[in-house]
């Protein structure tokens, strides 16, 4: 028996680390198991193992996924440092770790704990700490994960002096913290220079605080059209460099920070973002940070209109797109109570409908899968079901009981409604799983 095991506790009481009936998309009726022993089920997107519905993640679409902007970081003189609150998955953060990520980003220090625990040494909190909770974790963290190089946002004197009080409070050690200047325009972050310069200013005589970079964040802004987001970029360049010369002239980058962090958000427009991250000839030394998270599975709707426009820039050739869709959410046909509408067992439980309904892939009954024909669009979500349409008139529409895979439009919102992912190969074996840790 397993150590800290009770082999006499029910099969519906969840254990961490392993996946069971506690689980959506596990069967009731199975036994838990580990991650390891997943492959060895025998388990297919087309059998009757599994309940419906499921969200899977396509093998060979996130291999790819992974290596291509790898490589396309390292070609243009950017690290990648993928956020990892798209995914909260360990087991991602991992391949990404191991492909070469310089580290994980972050939106607070709840989530950076779990990165940490998953063997990042470099992270980003791409947001502000603000209150003493967060920052005694934050601390406890550092103590407990030597040597790990760590800094979050900041973006007002009134940030930095509550800091100031929390950590004399806390009786905190010697050791300060990095932070980045985050400027902005319609989120967080400083909008205009002389504001930013003087919070640079501030930053170097604080007792908390030590200023190693400045943040940006251009996805906002983003149209998917390369005249305006190209003079976009060009905007923020002159902006991001006009301050940083400023902080050089000024020496308020301590010595022993350089080469000074530049980091931007770029999962939108990231062929755009890279080089104003990595500078060029006459500009200040600098380790460009680019912190796109959603491109490890991509989508099918939301990001995939930004990356036609940036396949186009970048010359992609015709059917070998940059980035593939890797997230599906696979479904069946509850009922078709009138002609033209198909209502599936998924719904906003299910998949992501904050930047659009999801898109009908693939449809099969058993047998295997084909594409999803053009004129199926879903129209609607409730909390559980899909309305997937179709004009009776020209086409026909699934039924009962036929499995719909629907393509998120947006990856981040969907893989917050599952625990757990099944992994498949281009056979619809499932091969693998991952698990998320949203709460």
């Amino acid at each position: 028996m397993m150590a800290g095991m009770d082999m006499h506790a029910p099969s519906d009481t969840p254990r961490p680390g392993w996946l069971g009936p506690w689980l959506k998309g596990f069967p009731a009726l199975q036994p838990p198991l580990s991650l390891a022993d997943v492959a060895q089920r025998g388990w297919t997107l087309q059998g009757d193992e599994l309940p419906l519905p499921l969200a899977v993640v396509r093998r060979d679409a996130l291999a790819h996924n992974i290596a291509w902007m790898q490589a396309f970081a390292a070609e243009r003189g950017v690290q990648l440092a993928p956020h990892g609150k798209t995914t909260m998955s360990p087991q991602l953060f991992r391949h990404q770790l191991n492909a070469g990520a310089w580290g994980l980003t972050f939106a607070n220090v709840h989530q950076l704990r779990l990165g940490l625990a998953a063997g990042a040494r470099r992270a980003l909190i791409a947001n502000q700490v603000i209150n003493a909770a967060e920052l005694a974790e934050l601390l406890d963290l550092r103590r407990r994960h030597q040597g790990v190089e760590l800094a979050f946002f900041v973006d007002s004197q009134a940030q930095l002096d509550l800091l100031a009080a929390h950590w004399a409070r806390l009786g905190a050690d010697d050791a300060r913290l990095d932070v980045l200047i985050e400027l902005g325009t319609s989120r967080c972050g400083l909008r205009e220079h002389g504001p930013a310069l003087a919070l640079a200013r501030a930053l170097k005589t604080h007792p908390v605080l030590r200023l190693r970079g400045v943040a940006f964040y251009e996805g906002l802004q983003v149209r998917g059209e390369t005249a305006p987001d190209l003079a976009l970029m060009q905007q923020w360049q002159v902006r991001i460099e006009a301050l940083l010369a400023d902080i050089e002239a000024e020496g308020l980058i301590a010595v022993d920070a350089h080469p000074l962090w530049l980091s931007g958000g770029g999962s939108a427009l990231f062929d755009l973002v890279a080089p104003v991250l990595a500078g060029g000839p006459g500009r200040a030394p600098r380790l460009g940070l680019l912190r796109s998270g959603c491109y490890v599975c991509h989508d099918h709707a939301h990001y995939g209109r930004y990356m036609q426009a940036m396949d186009a820039r970048l010359h992609t050739p015709l059917g070998a797109p940059s980035l593939r869709p890797a997230l599906e959410v696979w479904t069946q046909v509850l009922s078709c109570p009138e002609p033209g509408l198909a209502l599936l067992n998924a719904g906003r439980r299910d998949v992501s409908f904050d930047q659009g309904w999801p898109v009908p892939v693939w449809h099969g009954a058993g047998d295997g899968r084909v594409a999803a024909p053009a004129g199926w669009q879903v129209t609607g979500l409730n909390d559980q079901h899909a309305y997937l349409r179709w004009d009776p008139a020209t086409g026909h529409g699934p039924a009962v009981g036929e499995r719909v895979a629907l393509g998120p439009s947006h990856p981040c919102t969907t893989f917050d409604k599952w625990a757990w992912l099944a992994v498949v190969d281009e056979d619809d074996r499932i091969v693998d799983a991952i698990t998320t840790h949203f709460a």
